[in-house]
């Protein structure tokens, strides 16, 4: 028979898992819901003229990269495609410079020289967004390869999309991950359409791709990509293998985006009823939803976090509209410079 004191530990150790749970099922929402702010501020402000350029907004998305992302340690990579506003927030980079590189000002990640689509901060092993499709494969490889030559245990996470996988990057670097066993977690990000083409015009064997993989001799799983938690439960299984086995893994996410490819995007390809059944698996509202049915959240603490978001978000705004604009004179500074 347990004694008092017995007991008592274990009730605890109950208490101290419950609230870690209940911390870790806050932040996951906190982070998506983060993301869903920052993405309609940015909309709002590309129409004000603060944002320029193209911008392509991840509303919809937020459960793949927060679910993801979370199973990372500060060892850990991360390289992705220009939709990549999701990932730096995931990632923890900061939201006022993340905000000002989106309005071009010298206080952002990248300076204001990068702008949406190549969001970027080393300290964090954020090693950018990408413009060109495609691009980030070659430097995840790169990135791999340093992991396992300086035995530092990184893996390197390479998101992507299911437009990518008709270049010729894609097939390489899965090639050479393989020959070579290097730390990547390939996670593709599988929203059924490549900028205006759906998956059936441009791809022959189906919406599936990772039943695709195994002629690379690469273990891969598909998972619900609008579940955080699955998301997270997948990621973990596969980073583990990853640290454990060594080679690279290969993680399908099937998600959706409420939006088009950019904001220039009018959606004439798709139905308006395909997106309506995609918007009732919202992960930023279906999730609250069962925190507070489960009984690890109240409406109270909901709203709380909504607040002190949104908050947030407003004060970055705030940031970036106040910051200064680069100098004509920085033009050429922070690039390569050919000298005889």
């Amino acid at each position: 028979m347990a004694t008092l004191k017995e007991e008592k530990n274990k009730k605890n150790l109950k208490n101290q898992k419950s609230s870690l749970e209940k911390t870790e099922m806050l932040g996951l929402y906190r982070q998506m819901f983060l993301i869903r702010q920052f993405e309609l501020a940015c909309a709002e402000n590309y129409t004000k003229g603060n944002i320029r350029g193209f911008l392509h907004l991840y509303i919809g998305q937020e459960a793949t990269a927060v679910g993801s992302i979370s199973c990372l340690n500060n060892k850990d990579y991360i390289v992705t495609h220009y939709r990549d506003h999701g990932h730096a927030l995931a990632r923890g980079l900061d939201v006022n410079r993340s905000m000002a590189e989106l309005f071009g000002k010298k206080t952002g990640l990248s300076k204001g020289k990068g702008g949406s689509m190549h969001l970027f901060d080393s300290a964090r092993k954020f090693m950018g967004g990408h413009a060109i499709v495609g691009g980030q494969f070659p430097l995840a490889a790169g990135l791999a390869l340093a992991c396992q030559y300086k035995k530092t245990g990184g893996v390197v996470v390479c998101f992507f999309g299911d437009g990518s996988t008709n270049q010729g990057t894609y097939h390489e670097t899965l090639n050479l991950a393989s020959v070579w066993k290097l730390p990547i977690l390939f996670i593709l990000e599988n929203n059924k359409y490549g900028m205006g083409s759906s998956i059936d015009r441009v791809r022959a064997g189906g919406e599936d791709f990772y039943t695709g993989v195994s002629t690379y001799d690469i273990p891969a799983s598909q998972v619900n990509g609008m579940d955080v938690l699955a998301v997270k439960e997948a990621t973990k299984l596969a980073i583990d293998k990853i640290r454990k086995e060594g080679g690279p893994f290969y993680l399908e996410c099937k998600t959706f985006r409420f939006v088009g490819h950019s904001l220039a995007d009018g959606q004439k390809y798709r139905k308006s009823e395909e997106v309506k059944f995609w918007e009732k698996q919202d992960p930023v509202e279906k999730f609250p939803k069962w925190l507070i049915s489960a009984g690890i959240i109240n409406q109270k603490e909901l709203d709380e976090i909504k607040q002190k978001v949104r908050k947030e978000i407003q004060d970055s705004v705030d940031f970036a509209n106040s910051s200064e604009n680069p100098e004509k004179s920085e033009i050429k500074e922070d690039i390569y410079e050919m000298r005889d």
